[in-house]
């Protein structure tokens, strides 16, 4: 014989009875504890009205089988992540980043110890642990500002770049105060500020920091109403004194491939007036852009933002995906003689406020693979000593940096290893505009609770002590400089009991190699050759493979 009362609904019914017997118990003079009565008559009448919600709501199937517990479920799933992250991951546990990664970014933002006592709780014998070879003789080393210079022969004012530098990230994904603070921290420490493709606004040229401008697809402030390019509005911008460097996106190694759409509510009168767009109406960022549609378009596009920005450094930003595509752009480059000064890759673990998970976790080539791809392919073509090289990809530690260069880098940026110095707490609430820190949110009541010269100090000091680890590491090496690192310089483990330099484990193409030849490597014998400059489409043989597939 079935249950008058199914087991799930027992909560709710005696939420009813305690409230049912409290509003009896006031009632009855001869009670006492009136206040433990009145009491339970509040908490047991809350529930019950919650426990008829659920059950007369058609919205969730749970709640209204299991009314009032089915919240115990919710309770725990919305402090997950919180708990998980302070009470059951371990130190070195990196989901996306370490607690013991941001206790060192908090650490040297803050300029106190980040001293290790006792010993590394990394595992020297699991596979894919990495160190730098040290020197029996160590290099004396007197400063830490290392520089690289940008800016190739035609180009008339050339930058020294830091080997750190703040990555991409716009106004409207992060707050104006906490735009503020990364750049004033870079003008403290002598470091550029990259303004992501939400454009230059008026907190990035408050503080007076050095600015590499990102030109996305949608080409905020140089657009015009109908969202193409303006070049008369890029050349007014660019020729600002506190931009040092132009940068084209094509691509971002978060989301590859993917526009973005900012929501008409969201476009604030601030938004508005630095991206060049209406209020009222949603800002949207194409996949792909309209200014070119080919390799040598690019190029030729480069060059014209480097002539009407006065001759300033001026290079492209790319997440590496279909390989001809970027030996398309290579081989322009070579065919032409039109090369950017600079071309910073993005790794597929860099991060982004939003993006849709199957982009975060399954697009776009890892850092380490783009770039050597990208380093091979310029030494190949003997272009590698007129082209720089940056790279962004989680790169927070000193040793990031020199693993970095070590695969061809001159320099790397960072975006969440900064949002760390600001405060982030890694919460991964960027997208929902409550940020607990105010870093990555419009809401006023929040962002202007970020203290700008505080946070700003602690940019500086987290670029300068890292800079001062990257120091500290090359000297060990033997080595003056970090463009001194090479392959042979970093190990990694690849089972418990081999190990494996980065030059024996990665083919590192000849010098020229890419000329009337091709090196020992798939991926160059199967895409060099039939990579096309005047098209970004797949090439002769890729359309061959498809079709014989399908037949």
């Amino acid at each position: 014989m079935q249950r008058l009362l199914p087991s799930r609904f027992v909560p709710f019914a005696l939420c009813v009875a305690v409230f049912a017997l409290a509003l009896a118990m006031l009632f009855d003079d001869a009670s006492h504890g009136g206040w433990l009565w009145r009491w339970l008559a509040v908490i047991g009448g809350a529930l019950s009205v919650v426990g008829i919600l659920d059950m007369t709501q058609r919205r969730h199937t749970l709640y209204r089988n299991f009314p009032v517990t089915a919240h115990i479920r919710s309770f725990f799933e919305f402090f997950r992540p919180m708990l998980r992250q302070y009470v059951v991951e371990s130190d070195t546990e990196e989901v996306p980043f370490s607690h013991a990664q941001r206790a060192l970014v908090y650490q040297r933002a803050k300029n106190i110890e980040d001293k290790r006592p006792f010993g590394t709780e990394q595992n020297l014998y699991a596979t894919q642990y990495e160190w730098i070879n040290h020197s029996l003789s160590p290099a004396k080393i007197d400063g830490h500002d290392f520089r690289v210079r940008v800016g190739g022969p035609e180009c008339k004012q050339p930058y020294s770049a830091s080997v750190f530098n703040i990555s991409a990230m716009s106004f409207g994904s992060l707050s104006a105060n906490a735009i503020r603070a990364l750049n004033e921290g870079a003008r403290r420490g002598g470091f550029y500020h990259d303004t992501g493709e939400g454009s230059l606004s008026r907190y990035h040229r408050e503080m007076g920091g050095d600015i590499c401008w990102e030109i996305g697809s949608g080409y905020f402030g140089c657009r015009n109403p109908d969202g193409s390019f303006n070049l008369e509005k890029f050349a007014e911008n660019a020729h600002s004194p506190q931009v040092k460097m132009v940068e084209v996106k094509l691509s971002q190694g978060a989301k590859p491939g993917h526009g973005g759409v900012l929501p008409a509510a969201k476009v604030s009168a601030e938004i508005a007036e630095a991206r060049g767009v209406p209020m009222g109406v949603d800002c949207v960022s194409p996949a792909a852009h309209s200014a070119f549609s080919t390799p040598v378009g690019l190029l030729e596009f480069v060059a014209k933002l480097r002539e009407k920005s006065g001759g300033k450094p001026t290079g492209f930003k790319l997440a590496i995906g279909h390989p001809w595509e970027w030996f398309g752009i290579a081989r322009a480059m070579h065919e032409t003689g039109i090369l950017p000064d600079f071309i910073v890759v993005d790794g597929g673990e860099g991060g982004t406020g939003a993006a849709p998970l199957e982009f975060v976790d399954h697009v776009g080539a890892p850092l380490r693979e783009a770039l050597l791809l990208v380093h091979n392919t310029l030494v190949g073509l003997n272009l590698r000593d007129k082209v720089r090289l940056g790279a962004s990809g989680k790169v927070i530690t000193g040793f990031d940096l020199a693993r970095t260069m070590a695969l061809g880098a001159d320099w790397c940026n960072a975006a969440r290893g900064y949002m760390f110095a600001l405060g982030c707490i890694q919460s991964q609430n960027c997208h929902t505009d409550r940020c607990p820190t105010g870093i990555a949110t419009q809401d006023a009541s929040r962002w202007k609770k970020l203290d700008v010269p505080d946070k700003a100090e602690r940019v500086r000091m987290f670029h300068d002590n890292t800079l001062k680890a990257l120091k500290e590491l090359i000297a060990a090496s033997g080595l003056q400089h970090p463009n001194e690192i090479g392959p042979e310089h970093i190990i990694r483990r690849v089972s418990s009991t081999e190990v494996r330099s980065l030059s024996a484990l990665y083919h590192f193409v000849k010098p020229g190699e890419l000329i009337g030849g091709l090196p020992d490597h798939a991926v160059f014998r199967v895409f060099w050759n039939v990579a096309r400059t005047d098209s970004f489409a797949p090439p002769k043989y890729v359309l061959e493979q498809h079709h014989t597939k399908m037949r």
